[in-house]
């Protein structure tokens, strides 16, 4: 399944256009990774930093493609592209169709190459990890609560939230020398 989905890398997108997306998967499980928990489906446009994040009370395609119909409502801009990391969760026949069907292009990063989805990781920290932590939260209840906090923390992070915005990115050896604009909102 993974060679279908053609892989990309951090360099590929030193200036992304509008309506390209990082998605990722976080893990609510407290440290252990027995037993059932929630995960949250975080996506982040690479041009300007917008995220949305919405639970998952199970690691589902099915359950996957769902919550990003969710979130392609409340978007601001079309999603033209999806880029996600190796997971599962992703690589599979329900989302190859699915972006197939709806125009959009799919890529995935390289295994084990976290810059190459820099993006969404450093959203994963400064929105998921800074505001539900790192505690383990499972069942309906749970996930209810998190709706309600997400719908409340994406208004807050991509209208009032100041955040840096790469401007360019330059290799010199072995060093990779980024330059960002002043911090400012997402949109």
């Amino acid at each position: 399944m993974g060679r279908q989905v053609p892989v990309r890398t951090y360099n590929d997108w030193n200036k992304p256009p509008p309506g390209y997306l990082e998605i990722d998967l976080v893990a609510h499980c407290g440290g252990p990774l027995s037993g059932s928990f929630i995960h949250s489906l975080v996506v982040t446009y690479a041009c300007t930093g917008w995220t949305e994040a919405v639970p998952l009370l199970a690691r589902d395609q099915g359950l996957v493609l769902a919550g990003l119909e969710a979130i392609r409502r409340q978007l601001p801009f079309p999603i033209l592209g999806i880029d996600s990391d190796n997971d599962g969760a992703f690589i599979n026949e329900t989302l190859l169709a699915w972006t197939s069907q709806q125009g959009i292009e799919f890529t995935r990063c390289r295994a084990y190459r976290s810059n190459d989805q820099a993006y969404i990781e450093q959203k994963n920290g400064a929105v998921v990890r800074r505001f539900v932590g790192h505690h383990r939260y499972s069942g309906p209840l749970a996930g209810q609560m998190l709706v309600q906090l997400y719908q409340s923390l994406r208004l807050y992070v991509n209208y009032f939230q100041p955040s840096f915005k790469l401007v360019e990115k330059n290799r010199e050896g072995s060093a990779t020398l980024k330059r960002s604009l002043a911090a400012g909102a997402s949109l």
